[in-house]
Formats: C-alpha cells, sequence, structure tokens
C-alpha cells in the first residue's frame, strides 16, 4: 500500500491529516489530487453510516484504498444539535457560530462534544476498519482564537481552559475527536497492512 485518499474537499481536515499521519511511510492525498470529483450523498442517520457512505463512494471510482471522515459537534443543551448536518446547519462557517451561540443564549449547559467517525475500505470498497473519536468540552460565549477552522473558535476543550483555536495545531492534533479516531486508524494500518 503505497497511498491512500482522504475522501474530503476540506482542507483544514486535509491538513490535519497529514500532519497526523507525518510519520507514517505512505503517501496521502486528497479528492483533488487523486483527480476525484465526485458529489457523495451523505444521506445517514448517523456519523459512521455517513463515513463508510462516502469511503464506499470514492472507492467505487479509484484503485486505491480510502479514508473517510464524518465529523461534526454535539451539543447536550440542544439534543446533539448540529450533529451530522455541523458542516450545513448555516451557509458559511460564521454563521454556523453565529447560529450556534445564538441558539445557546441563556442556556446554563453549555456540554459539547466533538465526533469523528473514520473508516477505512480497500479498494473494492470493503470496510477494513471503523474507529470514533470523541473531545469534550463546552461551548463558549464569544468566539476566540485564529487556528482551526468549523466550530473551534467557540468550543472550550475540557482541561484546556481554551478554545481548540486558541490551540497549536500541535496540541490539537495529539487530542482532538480526528486525532483520536485516527490514531486507531494508524495502528491498524500498522498492525494489519503495512
Amino acid at each position: 500500500m503505497s497511498r491512500i485518499v482522504f475522501a474530503t474537499g476540506n482542507e483544514g481536515k486535509m491538513r490535519e491529516i497529514r500532519d497526523i499521519m507525518s510519520d507514517m511511510e505512505m503517501e496521502v492525498v486528497s479528492m483533488k489530487e487523486a483527480l476525484i470529483s465526485v458529489e457523495v450523498e451523505e444521506n445517514g442517520t448517523t456519523f459512521e453510516e455517513n463515513a463508510v457512505i462516502k469511503a464506499q463512494a470514492i472507492a467505487a471510482v479509484t484503485d486505491d484504498i480510502v479514508l473517510a471522515d464524518d465529523s461534526g459537534l454535539c451539543v447536550e443543551a440542544l439534543n446533539g444539535e448540529p450533529g451530522i448536518h455541523s458542516a450545513r446547519y448555516a451557509e458559511t462557517p460564521q454563521a454556523r457560530i453565529d447560529k450556534l451561540l445564538n441558539n445557546l443564549t441563556d442556556v446554563a449547559n453549555r456540554k459539547a462534544k466533538f465526533v469523528c467517525a473514520m473508516t477505512l475500505v480497500d479498494e473494492f470498497g470493503n470496510i477494513l476498519d471503523k474507529e470514533i473519536g470523541e473531545c469534550y468540552g463546552e461551548i463558549a460565549t464569544v468566539q476566540s482564537g485564529t487556528n482551526g477552522f468549523g466550530y473551534d473558535p467557540v468550543f472550550i476543550v475540557d482541561g484546556y481552559g481554551v478554545t481548540m483555536a486558541d490551540m497549536s495545531e500541535d496540541l490539537k492534533n495529539t487530542i482532538s475527536h480526528r486525532a483520536n479516531a485516527l490514531s486507531k486508524i494508524i495502528s491498524f494500518i500498522k498492525s494489519e497492512l503495512i
């Protein structure tokens, strides 16, 4: 196995995946770099289902092993919203943050977690490994920080007292939901595929 296609068009996710997998002896390429332009309808009801749908759809148009994730923010007081709709909660990243903060106006319980489901499939779409990573925290009342993307500026990580966007890339890439899921995938790759 010489390379993995990571099924995303999100440059922030791609950067994180590359950083976390930088010591692996394989190339990690984006869909764009693999010349794949497929619109995948993520119509699952869970992060896990969407990750599988995405991975298998991309595997159908490439001869490479494919890694896909579906991730998002689940806020306790909002019954788990935005959840699997995190990327479509509003039109723009800033609008999504604004909507979230507005929906939590005068709400005392601000507990939340980031969830990342990852699926690794072979070139035929067969599932090789599925993993879940979570990162717990709470939603800030105002946004802070310029690192990261998505909801990072309003997610205060438990035990750190700062938002994910206030953290260094190195720290974030050791404690995030994506790092947690990916570390399990990497362990599988090293033990089963290399």
